[in-house]
């Protein structure tokens, strides 16, 4: 066989993309030099690559066999035009994470990475910690950062930091200012959690619900800061990261409902198995795990 550089490309964008049109944007080619390009391949593997519904087209078990080593070979490739530049650290780094991490810790984590290592080269995806698995998965990513439980043997989960998790309301809340409370006493009060999915709510499922002999969801956000108004707006009560309570507790809109336990989860660096890690990532990596305080502040 004799695939080529491009054609592994092809493959990688359209796993990636889902659909030729998307495919050829992102390579800069014409839809018909990626379908060429694609077909080569295939014909060459002597068998199909992806399952092909309703103009979308799904790696079948053949291409996910072949992702891995296609996007291995790529990275390398990128890893061959720096090796004799000493003085720089190239590539591109596509960074998931969670959103109390992304919108928390990450801008001035990028920062920092930027000032010591001069690399600017960096993508990041901000969405909830099953939604970054499921693209760590898909080798759509380089690393995710997580407040979640990343599940199976095929993630490497390195534990980074950890965040304390509270209770928080509106000040004109019947549960505000009155001191150290049983988890019991927050039954028969509406909630308003993030969706299915994210760290948050999983913290909520895990701490605080298994305690509560009913408990109402009165609004379902996939948005920390909407939540955070829609409390302060004494639409109920919330679940959510100090981290992200903090401007709000600070300036008052907030009140932490002080409870009788301690509620702290770990964020984790989690990387694909499968995934060749090249220096970059080896270097953020690094990078992360140097910085990882026991609390996130």
């Amino acid at each position: 066989m004799a695939i080529t550089f491009r054609q592994l490309q092809v493959f990688v964008a359209v796993a990636h993309e889902r659909t030729l049109t998307a495919a050829a944007s992102t390579l800069f080619l014409t839809k018909p030099a990626v379908s060429i390009a694609l077909a080569e391949l295939e014909k060459q593997c002597g068998r199909t690559l992806f399952d092909r519904h309703r103009n979308r087209l799904h790696l079948n078990d053949q291409g996910r066999r072949l992702l891995p080593m296609a996007d291995e070979l790529l990275a390398r490739s990128e890893a061959i035009e720096q090796l004799f530049d000493n003085d720089a650290l190239g590539g591109h780094l596509h960074i998931g994470a969670s959103y109390t991490i992304g919108h928390q810790l990450l801008p001035s984590l990028l920062r920092d990475f930027r000032l010591e290592t001069g690399h600017r080269d960096q993508r990041v995806t901000i969405a909830n910690s099953a939604a970054i698995c499921a693209s760590l998965e898909a080798f759509e990513l380089d690393i995710g950062m997580i407040e979640g439980r990343a599940a199976g043997e095929r993630f490497h989960v390195l534990p980074w930091r950890r965040d304390r998790m509270l209770i928080a309301a509106a000040p004109d809340h019947p549960l505000a200012h009155r001191g150290r409370m049983a988890v019991g006493a927050l039954a028969d009060y509406g909630w308003l959690l993030r969706e299915p999915g994210s760290g948050t709510r999983e913290q909520f499922m895990r701490f605080i619900a298994p305690q509560l002999p009913q408990w109402e969801l009165s609004l379902e956000i996939n948005s920390a800061e909407a939540i955070i108004n829609a409390a302060a707006a004494g639409l109920g009560l919330t679940c959510l990261s100090a981290l992200e309570a903090r401007h709000a507790l600070n300036d008052g809109r907030l009140v932490e409902i002080e409870l009788a336990l301690e509620m702290t989860r770990e964020f984790s660096l989690v990387l694909h198995r499968d995934k060749y890690r090249s220096p970059l990532i080896e270097r953020f990596v690094e990078f992360c795990r140097d910085r990882s305080d026991s609390f996130a502040t």
